[in-house]
């Protein structure tokens, strides 16, 4: 995939990009299992597959519904990750997804990680960090 700096790179297929992330859990940052997702800047939160945050030692603390395309609703675990990828370090709020649920990085994660999906390059770049205030005397 090609890009201009400062780019991040996924794969791109199709225009739909993937890449490896590491999640851990905030209590052992050290252990950490690298995941293949989806990038959907459309999702709020990221899906991980539920066996993968059970080996991580990850507990739902919450459940969430969710809407679907179809009109439909589901409702998943949700727990709490840590996400790492190409330096970069976030924590972000995670969803347990069942069998049959895709594996996605949302739009929560990304900007976790300093990032954000140029949707037509399909590049991941360096998320802008723009903060509204006063301008100082």
């Amino acid at each position: 995939m090609t890009g201009v700096a400062p780019a991040i790179y996924g794969r791109c297929t199709m225009g739909l990009t993937t890449l490896v992330v590491d999640v851990a859990a905030a209590g052992d940052p050290t252990c950490r299992e690298g995941v293949d997702f989806l990038v959907d800047s459309g999702a709020v939160y990221s899906f991980v597959p539920r066996p993968v945050l059970e080996r991580l030692g990850i507990a739902p603390h919450a459940r969430q519904r969710f809407r679907l395309a179809d009109g439909s609703t589901i409702e998943r675990d949700r727990g709490d990750a840590l996400f790492f990828y190409a330096g970069r370090r976030g924590a972000a709020p995670v969803i347990f997804a069942e069998p049959g649920d895709a594996t996605l990085l949302g739009a929560v994660t990304l900007e976790s990680l300093g990032l954000v999906l140029d949707a037509v390059r399909r590049d991941l770049l360096p998320l802008p960090m723009i903060i509204a205030g006063a301008v100082a005397a």
